[in-house]
Formats: structure tokens, sequence, C-alpha cells
């Protein structure tokens, strides 16, 4: 029987086999393009609407140092901010819980022998201790320069535009970074206590922001003179970058230069500990002399920002505060969590954005890096302690500095070495290959001191083991040190007395 022309299943039918189904198919794929777009659309104007600077809706003075004041306008920032009041958060190496290195590693107190460091070295609590924090250190003698003010507090460009307002041609249109940088000078002449009723309020807003646009600026003279050495302009950065350079600005080392005090980065060849060794050296530079060893030596401060760059995550173009203050979002808004703090204590939102891993082992992978220079920094501890008692027994069988020379060389070189790393926040994972590498060098260079002064022990008859005495806890190194200090040390040599065959 033939089939009606029209009838279902003939060709000239609407209910063609295939053809309603092709109709459905591209409706649907329009419709997925369609929303696709629209994803895309939102999340490249989200992007565009994060990225736009906001004028404030209170007006903030361009030098407003109370933190308090900024909340009108940005309040969730300031409620997270406040977050840092809480000094009991602990990872396995870090937070902001209360911590005695000294008590911890009593090795420390015998590396700082003579230097403040030695008496006092607690871990650092949130920045809104900052103020507190250096007040009340045990490191304080009163005596220090107005420079230790220098990242401290917002108040500190605020003095430092104070002199710099006598020194620039418009002072009412300068800019604040540009007062700061005229006025630097002056104010690192002064002694801390000239300041400390001046300056009351912790690390905070305008230390980062400008508070007319909220754009990040660099408000610190050292950071943009180390750079203007280098033949950079920090002003213009990628604002990516700038999310770096503002943590930059003190997570560095830094030095006191001259008889004026100024901060000085000593970048000029380089951020590693090499470069920073001969930059010290051709300076004829030390922090302080070693009250056991005799030793000239330097004190890193906390080169985070140094050992970073080298890093896998500089190189991807991860910045502090991605990692250190993540995004928050509360209903529609989208804010960075001014709650600066180990990654570990926020990892769905700092490290669960690129790495997709449980938390359990997010932790165990950071903790597993973190043993291992851990380990690194325990055997370079050792060994340079062990190094300065080396040299205090040459020197007790009356080897002459000259004699001593080479040997000091090496241990200053190995406590550099040594604290670039443990100065470091994180132990070790800013960038775990190369602080390990930096490590290996520090006990290589610790090695090489004590197997010359062995051989230096050896020309006076000394052949046995010296006599290292017990610094196995905090209080037990402290007073070493205060007997080294008097010039009462211990006997490091048991009783051995130099023949006269050896002296000749």
């Amino acid at each position: 029987m033939s089939e009606t022309p029209g009838s279902p299943g003939t060709p000239g039918s609407p209910n063609n086999n295939g053809k309603p189904v092709m109709g459905w198919f591209l409706f649907l794929v329009t419709i997925a393009a369609v929303f696709g777009l629209g994803l895309l659309f939102a999340s490249i104007m989200e992007r565009r609407d994060e990225a736009r600077v906001r004028p404030p809706m209170t007006q903030i003075d361009k030098f407003e140092t109370d933190n308090s004041k900024w909340a009108e306008n940005w309040p969730r920032e300031y409620a997270s901010f406040r977050e840092m009041d809480d000094d009991t958060t602990k990872t396995k190496y870090g937070g902001s819980g209360e911590r005695d290195y000294l008590a911890e590693t009593p090795e420390n107190v015998i590396l700082f022998a003579g230097y403040g460091f030695s008496k006092d070295y607690l871990q650092a609590r949130g920045h809104t201790y900052a103020v507190k924090d250096i007040t009340e250190t045990g490191r304080n003698n009163g005596k220090l320069p107005a420079t230790c003010w220098s990242c401290k507090s917002p108040d500190v460009p605020r003095m430092m535009s104070e002199f710099g307002k006598k020194k620039v041609d418009n002072p009412d249109t300068a800019t604040l970074q540009e007062l700061a940088l005229a006025g630097a000078g002056e104010f690192y002449s002064h002694s801390w206590n000239d300041f400390k009723d001046d300056i009351t309020h912790p690390i905070g807003c305008l230390d980062c922001h400008d508070p007319d646009t909220m754009r990040l600026r660099i408000s610190r003279p050292a950071l943009i003179e180390a750079f203007e050495r280098q033949g950079k302009d920090v002003n213009k950065v990628s604002h990516q970058e700038m999310r770096t350079l503002v943590c930059a600005q003190c997570h560095v080392e830094y030095y006191f230069k001259g008889k004026g005090k100024y901060l000085t980065f000593p970048w000029d060849g380089g951020m590693s500990p090499e470069a920073m060794e001969e930059y010290y050296n051709d300076a004829d530079f030390k922090d302080w002399t070693h009250a056991i060893s005799k030793t000239p030596m330097i004190k890193m401060q906390h080169p985070d920002y140094e050992v970073y760059s080298t890093s896998v995550h500089a190189f991807r173009g991860v910045s502090c505060a991605d990692c250190h203050m993540p995004y928050r979002s509360e209903g529609g808004a989208k804010y960075s969590d001014h709650h600066l703090q180990s990654p570990l204590l926020n990892i769905a939102n700092s490290c669960a954005v690129c790495h997709r891993w449980s938390e359990d082992e997010t932790r165990g992978r950071v903790n597993a890096i973190q043993d291992k220079n851990a380990e690194g920094r325990s055997r370079a501890e050792r060994a340079i302690t062990l190094a300065h008692f080396d040299i205090a027994a040459c020197m007790q069988i009356g080897a002459t500095d000259d004699q001593l020379a080479s040997i000091r060389a090496l241990v200053r070189t190995a406590q550099m070495n040594w604290d670039y790393v443990a100065a470091n926040n994180g132990m070790g994972f800013h960038n775990p290959q190369e602080c390990l590498r930096i490590l290996a060098k520090a006990v290589e260079k610790a090695q090489e001191a004590r197997v010359e002064a062995v051989r230096l022990l050896a020309t006076y008859g000394y052949t046995k083991q010296v006599a290292y005495p017990d610094f196995s806890s905090k209080e037990k190194a402290q007073a070493l040190n205060s007997a080294f200090i008097a010039g009462e040390g211990p006997d490091l040599l048991g009783g051995f007395k130099v023949s006269k065959a050896a002296l000749n």
C-alpha cells in the first residue's frame, strides 16, 4: 500500500525522522553557547569591577594613621584586620602564638652572643601588636635609633613627612611618598625615644593605601631608593606586583647605614646571600662583634621578599597577598582578607584556590617541606655554635687575630647564610630548594672553620676535642654569654698548658 504524501514518515512530513532532532539539538547548543557567553561576560565584568578603584564615602586625610577612622568606608577590611588581635593561633612552625625561640633552640643564644637577640627573641605577633612589641621587647635598651621604628607604624611616614615639608617646594600638594622621601634622613638621625609619644598606631591602612583612591602605594623610602639604584621605578609596576611590594617595604633584609643610621636595603649587587655578603664586606660593615669568638657578625633581618623572589610562586606571578590576604566573600561582597596570617590557618581560601588537594594533604605536604628545612637549620645551628667555641679555644691557647682571620671569615659567612633562612618566616617554605642550598653552604663553611681551628690548635700541641660547655637550655646559654662578656669564660682546653716548644 502506497503512503499518502504528507502523512507521518513521508519525506515531506514535518515530523520527518532526523530533522526535528537536529532542530532541538541546535536549539540546545544555542542556549548553552548563550549561557556560556553570559558567564564569560559576567566574569569579565566582575574582574573589571574588582579592579575598579572606588572613591571613599567619607574623606580620609592623606596622613590619617588611626586605622579605626578608615573603618567607616571599609568595615569588612577593618573587621578582618582586627582579627589579628588574636595572638593564640599556631601552626607547627608559625602562627601568632607565644613562641620563645631562645628556649626552643638554645643555640640561638650562643649564635647571637653579645647582641640583643641573645636576650629576647620571640615570635612576632600580628601587625596590630607592632608598636607594643617593639616597645616591650627585651632588646630595647632605650638607646635605639629612630630607624628602628621604620616598619612598625603608619605614624612613621607621617613623621617623615613633617620633616619633608620643610624641604619641598609645595608641601600642600606633595604626596606622602614625596614628603617621606624628603624627610627620611632627618627622622632616622633622631633617637627612638624622641618619637615614642608620637608613634602609637600599629601597622595599618596608610602604610599600603592612598586614602583618596585606595590604590596600593609604597610609603617607605628604603624600597623606593633600592629600586632606583637598580634603575627601576617602583611606582610603574603592575597592580599584581604591588600586592607583593607593599609587603617588601618591611619583610626584607636591611641595615642602618652610616652615622645617620639611614635605612638601606643591601640589594645593589643582588638579593642572594652571596651578593649581600659581598656588599657588606665591601662596606666593611658589621652589626656587632660576637662575644665568644670576637667575630664581626651580620644579623639578617627577615628577607622574606628576597627568598620569595626566586621561588616558583614568584615565577607563576603569585603575590604575597594571594596567599596571606586571600579573597573573602560575604553575601554579594568580595574583598581581601586583612587578617594576615599563615595560609595553613586558611587553606580553603589560600592554598586550595590553586592546589586541589584536601586540607589534610596540603598541610601534610607543607609540614614535610618545613620539616626538612628545620632539620637543615638545626644542623647548621649546631655546627656554627661549635665553631664559635672552637675559635674561643684558639684564643685561649694564644692564637693571634691574624691567625684567626680566615676562620672568623668562614664563621661570619656560615652564620649569615644560616640566618638568611632562619630569620625568614615560613621555615623555608617560601623557596624550599634555595633555602636548603643556603643551609648546606652554612654547614659547609662552619665545618671548614672548625677544621681550620683544629689545625691551628694542633700547631700549639693541642690534639684533643675542645671541652665544649653545656648550653642545653636558654638559661645555661645566657649564663655562658655573660661569663664570656665578663672575660670569665670557661676553660675550653681542659687545663692544657702550651709548651715552650709550641710557642716557639
